[in-house]
């Protein structure tokens, strides 16, 4: 009976602590909120109309200059791919450094672990903002924009994969006389390959939708479409190419689905 009690009082602690910090976070959340403004219901009642205002001058949509869309379409797919194959190249280089299993020591540790915080701090937009301002407009500034802030992301999601890898297969490997490069191909890698694998394939997806937000800034592609037709106000234009962007959005989805259930096979 006693060992019951203490169980329930346990079950009860555990509650109690959970409940708090449920509270705690409903707390910051509904302060985030009002700071931001959403509880302002006045305010959102007057942007109503404007946007219902807005809406007949997007429709139809204008595809008159679609011929026009197609290269700034491809540099943004081209921006996607080189700017995600140069951070998995820089995030394979750093991962083992940034894993605490594999890194040299504590200090290449926290040096990768530095590096990754700090690409990771900066937004695509400051940096392609940046990269414009030295390189000049185009396509290299926002591929150089979107690779080095993805390689905080990637190489995070890859050092966190290879700390949970089982210890059994790397131990055994060191056991047998293995090098510290043979660990990592032949142990390390087969088991956080589909996840690092499943992460770029979503990198790629994100890489392509950022992409248009760093062409806002002249670093080329179809976001510098959407602002230059948003600048002259030509909202039927904005309407064609946001259908557009949603239908490549749609079929890079469907595509890299099927590559990470090809790799998870």
């Amino acid at each position: 009976m006693d060992k019951f009690k203490r169980i329930l009082e346990v079950e009860r602690r555990t509650w109690k602590k959970q409940f708090f910090r449920v509270l705690i976070i409903l707390i910051f959340v509904f302060s985030s909120l009002a700071v931001v403004g959403l509880f302002d219901f006045e305010r959102i009642s007057t942007g109503i109309p404007a946007v219902l205002k807005l809406l007949p001058e997007m429709f139809p949509p204008d595809f008159s200059r679609a011929g026009t869309w197609f290269k700034p379409l491809i540099d943004s797919l081209a921006m996607s791919i080189a700017g995600t194959s140069i951070s998995v190249f820089l995030s394979l280089l750093l991962c083992f450094f940034a894993a605490r299993n594999t890194t040299i020591n504590p200090i290449v540790y926290n040096l990768a672990t530095l590096i990754l915080n700090v690409t990771r701090a900066v937004p695509e937009l400051i940096l392609g903002i940046i990269l414009v301002a030295m390189i000049g407009f185009g396509a290299l500034p926002g591929t150089l924009a979107l690779g080095l802030h993805s390689v905080g992301m990637l190489g995070k999601f890859y050092a966190e994969a290879i700390e949970l890898c089982d210890k059994e297969p790397i131990e055994a490997a060191r056991a047998s006389g293995a090098s510290d490069l043979q660990v990592i191909v032949h142990s390390i890698l087969p088991q956080v390959f589909p996840a690092m694998a499943d992460v770029t394939f979503y990198r790629w997806e994100y890489n392509f939708r950022a992409s248009m937000v760093v062409g806002a800034v002249g670093a080329g592609g179809i976001g510098l479409e959407i602002i230059s037709a948003l600048r002259i106000m030509d909202y039927a234009q904005v309407s064609a190419l946001l259908i557009v962007v949603l239908v490549v959005v749609t079929i890079l989805d469907s595509m890299s689905n099927y590559l990470r259930k090809s790799v998870s096979e």
